[in-house]
Order: C-alpha cells, then structure tokens, then sequence
C-alpha cells in the first residue's frame, strides 16, 4: 500500500468519531470552543505533508473532563499516531514541551515503515509533567518531537477535554473534579405550595 493510501486510511479511520458527533442544536460540533487537530500537525505551505517521511494525522493531550482542571504542576498523557513512510524504520526517541513540562517517554518509540503507531495503546507512552500553570482545555502546546532518522518535527498540540468522543480514555492523573451544581428551590414551586 502506498503512503498516500496509508494516510488517506488512517486519516478516515480518525475522524470517524469525531464526523460522529455532528450534530444540530446546542451540543452541535460547530458549537464547540476548539477542536483536535486531525490531520492538520503538518501542514505547510496549504498542504498535509511529511517532515522526512514522518505523518501524524492526529495529535492531542488528553486534559480534565469537561469544567474541570488539571491542576498546576500536574501530568497529562499525549496522544499521537505516527505514519513513517520513509522506507526504513525509525524511532520517536524524546519529546520536548520547553517551558509547558517536562515530556516522559517510557521506552524510546519504534516506528516501522508503512504501519501506524498510536503512543496511546495499551497504555499511554508519552506524559507530559510538572505542567506550570493549569489547563482547561482549549490550549495549545508547542512539542519538538526528535526521531532518530527524521529529527526534529515541531507541533501545536491542542489539550482537549475528556468528553464526547474523549470520554472514554483514562482520566488525566490528578485532575479536580468538575463542579456539581447545587440545585436551588423553584420560585414556581414555592408558589403551588402556598396556593394549597
């Protein structure tokens, strides 16, 4: 299979939920304050393309659940699936996030020709730590990606909150919990009470 048929597949099979989700009304896709970036990390010059050979059709942090944070210095798993199509494998040896945390690597990360690699299965392979500030979602974060073949390939990673389509992944570590809403007495109610 060619890498322009590779990236044409792994780009459908992403987006899959995400065209799942569309929708009308308030909860309409539209509606949303941001969105990951599907096969949108490597565009230059108005064209998805390679940096040696090296494709990432989708790239995302997972952040709190949604009204919730991740709290200053907290951690945050980085999700990525990587396509080498440069003919020889390679391998995703570091990340660096410069002043938004350090990024743990847990073993350097193989990167066959022609196969898609996702660095969240089984278990997420890439963490980003000692966050200095706390996230919501919604923001980006610049990650330098250093791979033993193609070098160094820079990013804008999008933190997206654990709802919709995120909902089913782990909790980020260490998130607070969204607030609950207390309810309140209905004036309307109050009223049908004095009535009897």
């Amino acid at each position: 299979m060619t890498s322009r048929r590779w990236i044409v597949v792994a780009a459908a099979f992403l987006a899959a939920p995400v065209l799942a989700g569309c929708g009308a009304g308030f909860d309409a896709t539209t509606n949303m304050p941001y969105a990951p970036n599907e096969a949108q990390v490597l565009i230059e010059n108005g064209q998805y393309g390679a940096k040696s050979g090296i494709h990432i059709p989708q790239a995302f942090i997972l952040g709190p659940d949604s009204g919730a944070q991740l709290a200053w210095r907290g951690s945050a798993p980085i999700y990525l699936n990587i396509l080498n199509t440069s003919g020889t494998p390679d391998t995703l040896q570091a990340v660096n996030a410069g002043e938004m945390g350090t990024v743990k690597i847990t073993a350097p990360i193989q990167l066959p020709s022609n196969q898609l690699v996702n660095t969240g299965k089984p278990a997420p392979q890439l963490i980003l730590e000692a966050i200095p500030k706390s996230l919501r979602g919604g923001e980006s974060i610049k990650l330098d990606l250093q791979f033993a073949n193609a070098g160094v390939v820079s990013m804008n990673v999008p933190v997206v909150t654990r709802s919709r389509e995120y909902a089913s992944y782990p909790p980020a570590p260490g998130a607070t919990p969204a607030a609950t809403p207390t309810p309140t007495p209905s004036p309307t109610g109050e009223a049908e009470e004095e009535a009897h």
